[in-house]
């Protein structure tokens, strides 16, 4: 379970970027896997969902998560009847109290946001596709259409693939050099056919760039830390046939 120092701080907020640890999930998903999308054995992950809200003091039927789809799509909810489970997205934009919103990762960025002024908080899933395609950008403007200022936003951005083992093909870079050629700085060259992509550093072009000042990282890593966190990379490269996906959650009482 980990932290943020600046989320911390407000005694109306709990959060939690949990790792994959405490859980009662065995083999590939060992232990605390939250993804319902896995194969994983269904009743396995719904002990592991009731973990998850026990810590954060909330009813299961208040942890709402998404069917993430890689996008740039933000739902917003503004009343208890507008909160739905499992809707196609990667970002929630939440005004209503006692809803804990939640992303799953397995590699990929999971942000918390937190408007303190406004009471306002957020979660987006950020992988190399959302970040690039706006997901980021397009979480910032719902909370300007919500009277939301920059200059309030909290951004935390959680544990996710470092730049170091983030290994990809040319093709792959000519999606970021072809919506702008600076994003060559994002990355670092190995051989003619491969390079090395930092999605953290991206992210937080990405939201800099928002002119969100108020940023916060969890420095960890993914892939190399197995015993604390799911890697769809690492389970690739081990050609495994599956795995699991932490889960990261916010909620105002």
């Amino acid at each position: 379970m980990f932290f943020s120092k600046k989320l911390e701080k407000f005694q109306n907020l709990k959060h939690c970027f949990f790792s994959r640890k405490n859980g009662f999930s065995k083999g590939l998903y060992k232990s605390l896997n939250c993804g319902q999308g896995s194969k994983d054995n269904k009743k396995d992950i719904l002990k592991n969902l009731e973990f998850v809200c026990k810590k954060m003091e909330c009813k299961t039927e208040s942890l709402i998560s998404l069917n993430q789809i890689h996008s740039n799509k933000v739902l917003h909810f503004e009343s208890k009847k507008s909160i739905k489970n499992k809707l196609s997205a990667d970002a929630i934009v939440c005004e209503v109290k006692n809803t804990a919103i939640s992303i799953l990762a397995a590699d990929c960025a999971p942000i918390l946001f937190f408007d303190p002024n406004k009471k306002i908080i957020a979660c987006a899933h950020s992988g190399w596709k959302g970040a690039l395609n706006g997901i980021i950008k397009n979480t910032i403007i719902k909370f300007n259409e919500l009277n939301s200022k920059n200059e309030d936003l909290i951004a935390v951005v959680g544990p996710c693939i470092s730049r170091k083992n983030y290994e990809v093909k040319n093709d792959f870079v000519e999606n970021f050099l072809s919506k702008d050629k600076k994003n060559e700085i994002f990355f670092d060259k190995i051989d003619s056919e491969k390079q090395k992509f930092d999605l953290r550093a991206f992210i937080n072009k990405e939201l800099m760039n928002c002119n969100i000042k108020n940023i916060e990282n969890i420095q960890m890593d993914t892939f190399s830390n197995e015993e604390l966190f799911y890697s769809y990379r690492r389970s690739q490269i081990k050609k495994e046939s599956d795995y699991g996906r932490c889960i990261s959650v916010i909620i105002m009482s």
